[in-house]
């Protein structure tokens, strides 16, 4: 990405087309989609990227098997093609894994999960038939094997935690995983390579009106405190669950937008030696619902919750301690074990922009859909969804762009790579780089992670990991994020361009602030900070750390 202060300078001199507010996945989807069709991009983050909802997924690229208890075809469908797409576009971030659900003491895999999974096959491979036919690769590069029933010693070698309590069988079929953030960011970095200037730090306060029509935004500089206009002739408003708080009252009054009714889902996550993972387990968690055990970057991630998220603040969502205790208890109950708090390694809560429709029943299983509205002033609200279907959600937008205006303009964004794989036996050897780590770096950068060991050649410390015994992530990542990503705190690295933050939460948390420090001291060298603002933003990581609840428990 183009360094943040050139960003500002282009954004605060040169005129649009589009600016797009909000630089999650679905903000970064519509910046790549208009500028791949010709459309001069501006977008904008009032935070960093993915510093909402897109940072606190449950990581999963997926057709979400559940909605299909609620008959919700259409999107199940639709999640399932994007996530064939996503495998082909980006191989190296989205990856299929094969998910279990075992059966116990000699009873037979549950009949009804079997015809729901028989269901999610048909839509997954007899719709994607129809494409081999027009030359793609979506549809050849990976095709998910039909579920199947696997005996107890399989379950085993996928679940390895489960081996005490024998398991007899179960059914294995597979969806995909990846690191939310960095597919955001790697989608960001397409977007630039196609015209579009992006900068995180930036607050729009309002619309900048002409005539009664949108013609770009003010914005504040979260660091400078300056204020300046980002002129543009169409505006598209991205920001997922704070959609209604840039003009509600001509969101709500003019289109008549149900209310965004956010939903908190909660993540814990545990050593990979305390709940060895192979493949996913669907977890049961009483009430009909289950939640998901993954083996993710080396350890275990278990989620989600969704409930009711009531409170106002929505820039700091702290993991409920009774989310806590559920997730636990699903755990427990189902591995055998006796986990409490005191044994997670982090936790991460965010909240999904669920579209209310006025029934105060509950909210569990409220749309996932994407919804679009185009108010009188010409901004367009895209909201909704989830982190699979991002790229149709951004070609609703800008299909509603092309549309009003004539354009002729077609989406390309199905056949654009999302950066490039690499073979980690391509990658070159780096003194200091511990072994583990070159894998690590293969599937998160793709052919970049050749510029990250670039950097961990400079000097010896930058070689190593952030953290010692932990996560395999270096502090060369640190700068690289730094020179390369508009990285502007301790936070953002270790929550967002690292995830050390959620797995290695009580060792970057603790009250010393050792690895915080350690971490602003390689940004020191970068954004040129003195002895003293060293301290302040390791102390600041740590104000952060702990209004996030990353370290349940300690």
């Amino acid at each position: 990405m183009i360094a943040r202060p050139d960003a500002i300078a282009a954004l605060s001199t040169e005129r649009f087309d589009v600016v797009v507010v909000g630089g999650g996945i679905t903000g970064a989807g519509v910046a790549l989609d208009a500028a791949s069709r010709g459309y001069s991009v501006a977008l904008v983050e009032k935070a960093d990227f993915a510093s909402g909802t897109s940072s606190r997924s449950s990581k999963l690229v997926h057709g979400g098997l559940r909605y299909l208890q609620n008959f919700d075809l259409g999107l199940v469908r639709e999640a399932l093609l994007e996530r064939q797409l996503m495998v082909s576009l980006a191989p190296h971030l989205v990856r299929p894994l094969p998910l279990v659900v075992p059966a116990f003491d000699g009873a037979r895999p549950d009949r009804l999960v079997g015809m729901g999974l028989n269901l999610y096959d048909v839509m997954a491979v007899e719709r994607l038939r129809g494409r081999r036919g027009r030359g793609g690769d979506a549809a050849t590069d990976w095709s998910p094997d039909r579920h199947r029933i696997i005996p107890g010693d399989e379950v085993v070698e996928q679940l390895p935690a489960l081996a005490d309590r024998a398991p007899t069988s179960g059914y294995l079929f597979y969806d995909c995983q990846t690191d939310d953030v960095r597919l955001v960011l790697t989608v960001l970095g397409e977007a630039e390579r196609f015209g579009a200037v992006c900068a995180n730090g930036l607050e729009v306060t309002d619309l900048l009106d002409e005539g009664g029509r949108t013609a770009g935004v003010h914005v504040r500089d979260a660091l400078s405190g300056e204020r300046f206009d980002v002129r543009a002739d169409n505006v598209v408003n991205a920001t997922g669950v704070w959609a209604d708080r840039l003009r509600p009252q001509e969101l709500h009054d003019e289109a008549e937008v149900p209310r965004i009714r956010p939903s908190r889902g909660t993540h814990v996550t545990l050593s990979s030696d305390a709940l060895p993972l192979a493949g996913g387990a669907i977890v049961p968690a009483g009430g009909g619902r289950t939640i998901f055990a993954l083996p993710w970057l080396g350890s275990t991630l278990v989620g989600t919750t969704d409930n009711d998220y009531d409170t106002t603040d929505l820039d700091h969502i702290r993991p409920a301690e009774d989310d806590i205790a559920y997730l636990l208890d699903a755990l427990n109950g189902f591995f055998a074990t006796d986990f409490g708090s005191s044994d997670l390694t982090g936790a991460f809560a965010g909240v999904r922009p669920l579209i209310s429709t006025g029934d105060p029943k509950k909210s569990v299983d409220i749309s996932r859909k994407a919804e679009l509205y185009e108010t009188s002033s010409g901004m367009i609200t895209i909201t909704g969804g989830k982190l699979t279907t991002w790229r149709r959600m951004a070609k609703m937008a800008v299909d509603r762009l092309v549309e009003r205006e004539a354009r002729d303009a077609p989406c390309r964004t199905h056949e654009i790579p999302l950066g490039q794989a690499i073979d980690v036996e391509d990658l070159p050897q780096v003194e200091g780089v511990p072994e583990r780590a070159y894998a690590h770096l293969a599937a998160r950068y793709g052919y970049a992670a050749r510029d990250v060991l670039a950097i961990a050649g400079e000097r010896g410390e930058l070689a190593q990991p952030v953290v010692d015994d932990g996560p395999a992530d270096l502090l060369a990542e640190v700068v690289f994020a730094a020179r390369r990503e508009q990285v502007r705190s301790v936070g953002d690295a270790l929550l967002r361009r690292t995830r050390v933050g959620l797995l290695a939460a009580r060792q970057v948390a603790e009250p010393s602030g050792t690895a915080a420090r350690r971490v602003a001291s390689a940004l020191a060298l970068e954004l040129g900070w003195d002895e003293r603002r060293i301290d302040e933003e390791a102390r600041a990581f740590l104000q952060e750390a702990a209004a996030e609840g990353i370290a349940a428990g300690a």
